[in-house]
């Protein structure tokens, strides 16, 4: 019986910091790159569905997701913490430490949850409010927004399970956990939103419904994995003892990484409210092309997030130029991968489009805002890569640094330029934020290859 115990779990325990570099980043970033991959498909799938009720309530939850975005960015943020200090621990072989690390995660979770809820019991209708939109999308948006804060306690516990897992150096056990969630979200979606079968039709609320239900379980999955021993990490409540200087040096590393996610997020709103006077087509569009964008960059991404888990475990194993090789590898091989997405995009944007909405005037928006935006897909490499690796070290202030000056510096002033003194109109505003992100990919380049990030302590 014992070694049945411990055969399943023999392949977590592979040593990342030793062998082939292109073997190890394939082994752990394919299953993160599925896992990216689901977890977009379901909001993906869901405007689908919701474009099927016409252009404001496509409008209202398009926006309600970015507010989303920008609170989950928050949590996202903290996470980094955790992320940095368990890969580190277990490059040093300390498991022990990497243990401890992800109990005091639950708490930080457990608090945000709880903060988010009330947010969003309270001020749904006022955050939407001020972004202008008409009545018609404001009633669908504060709908979809409203639960989705609420129910931010299952996506807290699903975020925080797979991120655990991710750090320790099991990609794989996230990875199933989300096929089975998210195929199951896929099935429930038009059940809830049209009322089929023995369902009550509830419109834009069944869509984010069917989000939190499905996370919830996901979450759930993922703690008992954990809890249960079926992961690298072995977590307890055996002896559990709240570890306030450990919360708070995990918070520490966060907090600049989720300043970073909160600017992306904040300055995204502030590029809608440019977008909002050219009307609910141009809102529509906009929208769509976030949704289309994340899900054409998310398989990449596993990526990076790979390179920023090896890079901490090298970097805790004392291994500082494996780990910097292993970002450069991972930029090369994502850039591969955005230039072949670029060139389907490029040939047959329309093919992409009409698959959520096939409206004149929102389609030819929508067009033009995804060919401009290959130019951020072929520089994306550089930027998402290279902030995962230098998040995933725990030199976190770096990225928030970056962001906010090529966001506030860069795009918000060219946004506003562009879209009301040129005759670009508001596709000033898509041309503002790809020349931001060439800037903040030179940025990145060169502070990486200064190598100060190989020092930082965490």
């Amino acid at each position: 019986m014992e070694e049945g115990k411990r055969g399943p779990r023999r392949r977590f325990d592979k040593d990342l910091t030793r062998g082939s570099l292109l073997g190890n980043l394939w082994s752990l970033s394919w299953p993160m790159m599925v896992t990216q991959t689901i977890t977009t498909l379901g909001p993906t799938i869901d405007m689908i569905w919701v474009g099927k009720l016409g252009a404001a309530s496509m409008a209202g939850v398009g926006v309600s997701g970015m507010v989303v975005t920008l609170v989950s960015s928050v949590r996202t943020g903290l996470q980094t913490g955790t992320r940095a200090i368990i890969s580190r621990s277990i490059g040093a072989g300390d498991k022990d430490a990497a243990n401890h690390v992800a109990n005091q995660s639950v708490v930080i979770s457990i608090l945000f949850a709880i903060v988010t809820a009330i947010i969003g019991l309270f001020l749904s209708r006022q955050m939407l409010q001020a972004l202008g939109l008409a009545p018609d999308a404001l009633a669908e948006g504060t709908a979809y927004l409203r639960i989705q804060l609420v129910g931010m306690v299952t996506m807290s516990f699903q975020m925080l399970s797979q991120s655990l897992m991710q750090a320790s150096g099991d990609s794989q056990t996230p990875m199933r956990i989300s096929l089975a969630t998210r195929f199951f979200h896929i099935a429930l979606a038009p059940f809830l939103i049209f009322g089929w079968w023995i369902f009550p039709r509830l419109g834009v609320s069944g869509a984010a419904l069917t989000g939190v239900i499905s996370q919830g379980i996901a979450g759930a999955l993922g703690m008992w994995m954990l809890y249960s021993g079926r992961t690298r990490l072995r977590l307890s409540m055996k002896n559990f003892r709240f570890d306030w200087k450990m919360i708070w040096r995990i918070t520490k590393i966060g907090i600049p990484a989720s300043l970073t996610g909160t600017e992306r997020s904040s300055a995204n709103l502030l590029v809608m409210w440019f977008i909002v006077p050219f009307g609910t087509a141009a809102i529509a569009a906009h929208a769509l092309m976030e949704r289309v964008d994340n899900f054409i960059r998310m398989p990449a991404m596993g990526l990076g997030n790979a390179a920023g888990v090896l890079a901490g475990q090298n970097l805790g194993a004392k291994q500082p130029e494996r780990a910097e090789k292993t970002a450069w590898l991972a930029v090369g091989l994502f850039t591969g991968v955005m230039f072949a997405i670029s060139v389907i995009v490029w040939f047959w944007p329309e093919s992409v489009i009409s698959v959520f909405n096939t409206e004149p005037e929102l389609l030819a928006t929508a067009v033009t805002f995804l060919q401009i935006q290959i130019i951020h897909f072929l520089v994306s490499g550089f930027t998402l890569v290279l902030m995962s690796t230098l998040n995933g070290v725990g030199d976190t202030w770096a990225p928030t640094l970056n962001t906010l000056v090529t966001l506030w510096g860069v795009q918000m002033p060219l946004a506003y330029l562009l879209s009301r003194f040129s005759t670009l109109g508001v596709f000033g505003v898509r041309w503002a934020m790809v020349i931001a992100v060439v800037v903040r990919a030179a940025v990145y380049v060169v502070y990486f290859k200064m190598g100060r990030w190989k020092t930082k302590e965490v």
